[in-house]
């Protein structure tokens, strides 16, 4: 039983140090799009490292609540004995839940702060679409007539 708790202890332990990671990786992504310029490569392989720790997490959980399914009914008949592992165990859980619910906050954080960018950007599209149609309506006014149009400035007196 000693092994069980440890095993359970040391899967929290590594849960904690995943979400660590995940949150370390979101604030370079806040980083990224805090500015004018994103480097949306950086942002790529971010995305692809935390994809990568979040199947860890997911895998850690698996075995942590499986493990624990086997030897929660020997914890409960006696809690005396393991009372010190079991307050260990409990604190580690308070500390990857506070931990998962910041990383949800930062997850939150910087969608909010990608779709603000992209929504710039599609803008900025938008702005230079316009001008660029407005650059070409008066390019194509100014010479509809094959080059001999009727200027305001072109005497017609003579």
């Amino acid at each position: 039983m000693e092994n069980y708790l440890k095993i359970l202890e040391e899967a929290l332990e590594k849960k904690s140090r995943v979400l660590d990671e995940i949150a370390g990786y979101n604030e370079e992504q806040e980083k990224i799009f805090s500015g004018d310029k994103a480097d949306l490569e950086q942002f790529d392989e971010y995305i692809d490292k935390k994809d990568a720790l979040i199947e860890k997490l997911s895998r850690l959980d698996e075995g942590f609540e499986t493990l624990y399914a086997n030897v929660s009914e020997q914890l409960k008949m006696n809690k005396a004995q393991y009372a010190d592992q079991i307050r260990r165990l409990q604190t580690l859980v308070r500390e990857v839940t506070d931990k998962s619910v910041s990383v949800q906050a930062q997850e939150a954080r910087n969608k909010a702060l990608i779709e603000r960018y992209f929504a710039k950007q599609r803008e900025n599209v938008r702005s230079s679409r316009k001008n660029s149609k407005a650059a070409y309506d008066y390019y194509k006014s100014m010479s509809g007539s094959g080059g001999q149009g009727t200027s305001q400035f072109w005497d017609s007196r003579k």
